[in-house]
């Protein structure tokens, strides 16, 4: 009996644990702080040609996907300018989706456009978030 007791409070416990580490990682998973700065530190590489910081603000798979932080870099400049070179930058919204935690960045691209850029993110195994993907939708009236 004593043994079935045990391991009720063992399971208990676990449950615990795991309902407060879901509830801890949903709040960090939206902290907007530290998007908003892997964002500025990637779009400083880009504007100072540092291909490689840029590329290791991505994630493993997406570095995978482009093989080479020049292959990156270029890849950006072509199809990225509002990112890549953007004349303004206004943050919004950290918002939790089904791909995951994504952080609205309101940019103002060379040309005059302005742009939604949704950035979204990946945890990896040591704890630290990587720029998962980036949507570009352009946008009206979104300059700061």
């Amino acid at each position: 009996m004593k043994n079935r007791k045990f391991w009720k409070i063992v399971a208990t416990a676990i449950i615990g644990t795991a309902l407060v580490t879901g509830s801890a990682l949903a709040e960090t998973s939206l902290d907007s702080s530290a998007f908003q700065k892997i964002i500025k530190n990637q779009m400083n590489a880009f504007a100072s040609g540092n291909a490689r910081e840029a590329f290791s603000l991505a994630t493993p798979s997406m570095q995978q996907r482009f093989g080479s932080p020049e292959f990156f870099m270029e890849m950006v400049r072509q199809g990225y300018q509002p990112v890549y070179k953007p004349k303004s930058v206004t943050f919004g919204q950290s918002r939790m989706t089904k791909i995951g935690p994504t952080q609205e960045v309101y940019v103002t691209g060379p040309k005059g456009k302005d742009w939604l850029a949704l950035y979204s993110f990946k945890m990896e195994e040591d704890g630290t978030w990587r720029i998962s993907g980036c949507y570009l939708k352009q946008a009206k009236n979104v300059s700061a």
